[in-house]
């Protein structure tokens, strides 16, 4: 049996995101069990439905035709304004698009933040949750993932520090486990 496809979205631009570094050693934790796919989302123009068909739709088509390919996905996200940054929320919709032809339909998801604030990124997942219904992805539900940030968090080689370890490598095993039960036999 090949291994599962996982994508994981991050829903900041930033190449120096805190999320980001979270994503990436979410990633490292299951490296050897699942094939990882990093879907970059800051590309992508902001939607707008007269687009549909024509040759500007071109980079969400790509971006739509990968996320077909995963098995399951992985959303990594911090906070804006308590809710969903503008750059996550414009590839939902955008990849959701035109109505029925949504790329994100069935596909099982699971999402986690982090933030240097004690309630993390609990407002933002929420309102992901919300979303995730609308789309039809099943969404792993426990554990949550509210992750304070510290500079423990992530170690100078990019692996997940000591103190959250057991947590991060329990919270993958489970959302792997969600993405496996919702495979289509």
């Amino acid at each position: 049996m090949s291994k599962l496809k996982i994508g994981v979205v991050v829903g900041s631009s930033s190449q120096q995101s805190i999320n980001r570094k979270l994503a990436q050693g979410l990633a490292k934790l299951v490296q050897d069990k699942v094939d990882v796919e990093f879907l970059e989302i800051s590309h992508l123009p902001l939607y707008n439905r007269d687009m549909d068909g024509t040759p500007p739709a071109q980079p969400y088509e790509d971006v739509k035709q990968k996320i077909r390919s995963c098995n399951g996905i992985l959303f990594v996200t911090p906070e804006h304004n308590r809710s969903v940054p503008a750059l996550l929320k414009n590839a939902l919709d955008a990849c959701s698009r035109p109505y029925g032809q949504s790329a994100w339909a069935g596909i099982p998801a699971a999402v986690i933040g982090t933030s240097p604030g004690a309630a993390a990124t609990a407002m933002a997942q929420q309102h992901l949750r919300n979303i995730f219904v609308f789309l039809d992805m099943p969404a792993l539900q426990q554990p949550e993932g509210f992750v304070r940030w510290s500079d423990e968090l992530i170690d100078a080689q990019g692996d997940i520090g000591a103190a959250s370890h057991d947590f991060l490598n329990k919270y993958m095993d489970k959302f792997l486990a969600w993405v496996e039960l919702h495979q289509k036999k």
